[in-house]
C-alpha cells in the first residue's frame, strides 16, 4: 500500500529513472545543428578522430552526446530514418548495461545503433546478437548502411560459415549473429590447438535483441558439443519394438508437468518378461533400463510437428520458442536416437559431451551486457537475480490504441477450430488482413486443412517452409491476407499494413492458445498496433488446452459449468481470464525453478570450466612452456615421495617402497638408469635425472620441442577434460538419491564434482610429464641429403678377389618422433600414419 502511495505521488522508480535522463537528452538536441553541417567525408573521419581519442584514455561515456548526435544524422542520410528522442533514452539505457524494454514497433534495432557505435569506437567489438539467422542478416544488411557510412566495419556470424570467415565477422567493429553461434563459437576455440585458430575476439559488449527469448526462454537448454561415442546402436530399435506393448498409467506413468517418466512395478515386470531378464535394475542391465525410458519419452512426451520433423530420413528438432528448425542440434542422453528409432530413420551413434556451457554463463562472461524486448518487465526479478539487469521500461513514441479483446473459451478443442476457422473467414470477406499465431507445425496445418474446406485463401509459415518467411511477412499487413504461423512470426517481425488496411481495423491477431509463458503471447499480440497504428487481438481456447488441463484449477471447469455453457458457445469471462493467468504464472515460476536448478548444478562446472579453458589459452599463447612442465613434475615428485619422507626414521616396508619406484618408473621411466635399478632413488636424484630426460629431449627436438610439449600438454588436458564431462554427467544423473540419505543433493555435487576434478588435474599432470619422459627421437636422412653424402663418402679398395668394396655412408641426425607416437600436428593418428608418410 505504501508503494502505491509514493509511485502515486513521486513517480515511480522507473518513472524517475527516466526522467533523470532528460537533460542528457537535450544536450545531444544540441549537437545536432553541428553534425548537420559535417559533409559525408568528414563524418568517418570524425569517428576515426574518437577512436584516437579512447586509444588515448577518454572515456567513452564523456563522448556519448556527441556520438549519439552523430549516428542520428547518420541513419538520416543512410536510412532516411532520424531517431526519436526516446530512442535516445533507449539507446543510453543498452549503453548502461540494462535492458530497455520497448513496444513492438518502436524501432529497437535502429536504437541499438547509437550504443553500438559507441562502444565500437573502443577497437574491441561489439555483438548484436539475435533469435535467428533470417533477422541477423537482415539486421546487419539494413543497419550495415549507417555503420558503413561512419566508417565502420559489420560482420555476419551464421551457420554453416567456414572458421576464417568467422575470424573476419569478429574482427570487425560491429559482429550481428545468433545465441547458438556465439556460444558455440566459445566452446569451439576452447577445443582448438593453435592460437592462430581462434575465431573470437574478448567478450567486450553484448546487445542482446530479445533478450527474454535467449536469456530466459532458452536458458533451460544447455549449448553442448558433442562426438560420437563407441556404443551401439543396435538396442535402440530393439527396443522400440518393446515400447509398443506397454500400456500407459498401468505399466508407466506420465508426468507432462515435470516432463519425465516413471515405470510401474507392473511395467518392470512386463519388461523383465518380454527381454527374458531376472531384474531389469541389476548392474548388467542398466542400460536396458535407460533405453527403455528414453524409447516411451520419445512415443509420450514428444510429438512428431511439434517438438520435431522427420527431413531427408532425419529427426531435425523444432525450437519450441522460435518454431524454428535446429539442424545439426540433437536431444541428448539417448533421446535423439530414440526419436529417430520411434521414425524409422538411421540411428546415429550415441553422442558424448565435449563442451558445455549454459545461456547464463556464457553471457555472463561480458565486460558489459544489455538487452532489449517488448516484453521484460514480467521476468525483472529473474533478470536482476541471474544476470544484475535491471529493466527499464522506455515510454513509446505515439500512444497505442490497439484493441485486445478477451479471450473466447470453449468446451473442446473442435469447437474453439471451428470457431477459429469461421472467424477468419468473416475478416477474409471483409478485407481485414489477419495473423493466426500457433503453438506448433501440426495446429498451423489443421487450420490451414480447415480453410481449404471454407475456400478461404491463406498462407502457412513454420519451420518446414521458411525459406518463403520474408515473402510472406511482408505482405501479410495487405488487404485481404491471412497467415498462419508458428512462433516464428512472433519476435523481430515488423508487419507494415497496405493501402486501406487502416480502415478496416488494422491488423487482427488471432491465438490458437495461450502458451506457458505470458511473454510470448505478448509478442504474437505486439504484431498489430505499431506505431500507434489501428489493430486488435483475440485468443481463442479450450478446456482441454494442454495449458489449461496440465496447470489450469478445477476451479476454471466449475465456472464453465455453473455458467451452463452451450456447445459450440464461447464464455468471455473476466474471472475466468484471471484463472488462466494465474495458470500461466505457474508455469512461469515452475520453468524459472528448472532454470535456477540448471544454473546452480552448472556453477559448480563454471568454475572447472574456467579453470580448464584459462588453462588452455596459457598453453596456446605460450612461447616456452618449461616453467609449466617443471610444475607438474614437482608435484607429482611431491605426490609420490610425500608418504616416503614421511615414513624417514621408521622402517618402511619394501612392499611400500617397490610401489613408489614402479610408480615413478611408469611415469618418468626411470628403470632406463641403472643406478634405480634395485633401490628407490632419493627425491633429488629423481629430479636429476627427470631435468636430464627433458633436457635430452630439447637437444634432439631442437625448433620442435616447444610444439611437442604444447601438444602433448593439449591433448592431455583435452583427453581428461572429456572424460571428466562424462563422469560429471554420471554424478549428476544419480546425485537426487542422496536426497534419501538425508544429504543435500547439491552439496554432494559440489563435493563429489570437486574431489573428480582434483583427481582430473593430477591425471593430466601426470600424463603429460609421462609422454614426454617417453618420448624417443629417431634418426632419419632426407632422402636427396643421402643422396648428397653417399657421393661425397663412397670409398674403394683392392681386396683379394679384386672387387670394389663400398662403405656404408654416415647418417646426419634429424630429430624425428617416434614412428609410433601420437602425431604432433593434433590429428589424434600415429605419427607413421599421419605427417611421418
Amino acid at each position: 500500500m505504501f508503494n502505491a502511495i509514493f509511485s502515486a505521488v513521486f513517480g515511480s522508480s522507473n518513472d524517475r529513472f527516466i526522467k533523470k535522463l532528460g537533460p542528457q537528452v537535450d544536450l545531444i538536441n544540441s549537437f545536432e545543428p553541428e553534425m548537420k553541417e559535417l559533409t559525408d567525408e568528414q563524418i568517418p573521419e570524425k569517428v576515426a578522430q574518437w577512436k584516437e581519442e579512447v586509444a588515448a584514455g577518454k572515456e567513452l561515456d564523456d563522448l556519448l552526446p556527441e556520438v549519439f548526435a552523430l549516428v542520428r544524422e547518420a541513419g538520416i542520410r543512410s536510412l532516411g530514418m532520424r531517431h526519436y528522442d526516446v530512442q535516445m533514452v533507449g539507446g543510453m539505457v543498452l549503453n548502461g548495461g540494462r535492458i530497455a524494454e520497448m513496444k513492438t514497433g518502436e524501432g529497437k534495432t535502429l536504437v541499438a545503433t547509437l550504443p553500438a557505435v559507441l562502444n565500437a569506437i573502443s577497437g574491441k567489438g561489439v555483438h548484436l546478437i539475435t533469435v535467428n539467422d533470417y533477422l541477423a542478416t537482415r539486421d546487419a544488411q539494413w543497419m550495415g548502411k549507417l555503420y558503413n557510412f561512419l566508417g565502420l566495419t559489420v560482420g555476419i556470424v551464421v551457420h554453416g560459415q567456414t572458421d576464417q570467415e568467422r575470424q573476419d565477422a569478429y574482427a570487425c567493429d560491429i559482429t550481428y549473429g545468433t545465441n547458438n553461434e556465439f556460444g558455440f563459437d566459445y566452446l569451439r576455440d576452447n577445443m582448438k590447438f593453435y592460437k592462430e585458430q581462434l575465431v573470437q575476439r574478448e567478450l567486450n559488449f553484448a546487445i542482446v535483441d530479445e533478450v527474454d527469448s535467449i536469456l530466459i526462454d532458452e536458458a533451460r537448454t544447455p549449448l553442448i558439443i558433442s562426438g560420437s561415442s563407441d556404443e551401439a546402436t543396435s538396442m535402440y530399435a530393439q527396443v522400440d519394438t518393446i515400447i509398443p506393448l506397454l500400456k500407459r498409467d498401468e505399466d508407466f506413468e506420465v508426468d507432462e508437468k515435470g516432463h519425465s517418466i516413471t515405470m510401474t512395478e507392473e511395467g518392470v515386470t512386463k519388461c523383465e518378461g518380454i527381454l527374458k531378464i531376472d531384474n531389469l535394475y541389476d548392474a548388467q542391465h542398466i542400460s536396458f533400463q535407460h533405453h527403455i525410458m528414453q524409447g516411451i519419452k520419445a512415443h509420450h512426451l514428444f510429438s512428431r510437428d511439434v517438438d520435431y520433423i522427420v527431413q531427408d530420413d532425419q529427426v531435425v528438432i523444432v525450437d519450441e520458442f522460435t518454431g524454428r528448425l535446429m539442424p545439426g542440434r540433437r536431444f541428448s542422453d539417448g533421446l535423439h536416437q530414440a526419436l529417430e528409432a520411434k521414425e524409422g530413420a538411421k540411428v546415429e551413434s550415441e553422442n558424448q559431451t565435449l563442451a558445455s556451457i549454459t545461456f547464463q554463463n556464457y553471457f555472463r562472461m561480458y565486460n558489459k551486457l544489455s538487452g532489449m524486448t517488448g516484453t521484460a518487465d514480467t521476468e525483472a526479478v529473474e533478470f536482476a537475480q541471474i544476470y544484475s539487469l535491471e529493466v527499464i521500461v522506455i515510454p513509446t513514441n505515439t500512444d497505442m490504441i490497439r484493441k485486445d479483446y478477451p479471450d473466447s473459451i470453449y468446451k473442446t478443442q473442435q469447437e474453439k477450430y471451428t470457431a477459429i476457422a469461421n472467424e477468419i473467414t468473416h475478416l477474409y470477406k471483409k478485407g481485414q488482413p489477419v495473423l493466426v499465431g500457433t503453438v506448433s507445425i501440426e495446429k498451423s496445418e489443421l487450420i490451414g486443412s480447415l480453410l481449404k474446406k471454407n475456400g478461404t485463401p491463406h498462407e502457412v509459415l513454420n519451420a518446414k517452409n521458411h525459406e518463403k518467411e520474408a515473402e510472406i511477412v511482408a505482405e501479410a499487413g495487405f488487404k485481404g491476407h491471412v497467415t498462419i504461423a508458428t512462433n516464428m512470426a512472433g519476435r523481430g517481425t515488423d508487419i507494415v499494413l497496405g493501402e486501406g488496411v487502416k480502415e478496416l481495423g488494422g491488423l487482427h491477431i488471432i491465438g490458437t492458445e495461450r502458451h506457458e509463458s505470458r511473454r510470448i503471447d505478448n509478442q504474437l499480440r505486439g504484431r498489430s498496433g505499431r506505431q500507434g497504428d489501428e489493430g486488435s487481438s483475440r485468443f481463442y481456447l479450450a478446456l482441454d488446452d494442454d495449458l489449461m488441463r496440465l496447470f489450469g484449477s478445477d476451479r476454471i471447469s466449475g465456472i464453465m459449468d455453473k455458467l451452463g455453457m452451450e456447445e459450440g458457445e464461447p464464455i468471455e469471462n473476466k474471472m475466468v481470464s484471471k484463472a488462466i493467468e494465474n495458470s500461466q504464472k505457474k508455469v512461469e515460476g515452475h520453468n524459472f525453478e528448472i532454470r535456477k536448478q540448471l544454473l546452480d548444478y552448472d556453477d559448480v562446472m563454471n568454475q572447472q570450466r574456467e579453470v580448464i579453458y584459462t588453462l588452455r589459452r596459457e598453453v596456446m599463447y605460450s612461447e616456452d612452456m618449461t616453467d609449466m612442465i617443471s610444475e607438474f613434475t614437482e608435484e607429482i615428485l611431491d605426490d609420490s615421495y610425500f608418504p616416503v619422507e614421511e615414513a624417514r626414521g621408521k622402517p618402511l616396508d619394501a612392499e611400500s617402497e617397490e610401489m613408489v619406484k614402479v610408480g615413478l618408473d611408469e611415469i618418468f621411466g626411470l628403470s632406463r638408469n641403472p643406478e634405480f635399478a634395485e633401490a628407490l632413488p632419493t627425491r633429488e636424484q629423481a629430479d636429476t635425472w627427470i631435468g636430464e630426460i627433458l633436457e635430452n629431449l630439447r637437444e634432439n627436438a631442437t625448433e620442435h620441442f616447444h610444439e611437442i610439449q604444447r601438444y602433448f600438454m593439449l591433448e592431455s588436458l583435452d583427453r581428461n577434460w572429456k572424460e571428466h564431462l562424462l563422469n560429471m554427467d554420471h554424478l549428476r544423473e544419480g546425485i537426487g538419491l542422496r536426497g534419501y540419505g538425508q544429504k543435500d543433493p547439491k552439496h554432494e555435487y559440489k563435493r563429489e564434482g570437486f574431489e573428480l576434478f582434483r583427481d582430473m588435474l593430477e591425471r593430466i599432470r601426470q600424463n603429460t610429464v609421462r609422454s614426454l619422459c617417453h618420448l624417443r627421437i629417431e634418426k632419419e636422412v632426407r632422402e636427396e641429403e643421402f643422396q648428397h653424402k653417399a657421393q661425397k663418402e663412397l670409398e674403394y679398395s683392392d681386396n683379394d678377389e679384386g672387387e670394389e668394396k663400398k662403405k656404408q655412408p654416415k647418417r646426419r641426425a634429424e630429430p624425428k618422433i617416434g614412428r609410433n607416437e601420437s602425431c604432433p600436428c593434433g590429428s589424434g593418428k600415429k605419427y607413421k600414419k599421419c605427417c611421418g608418410k
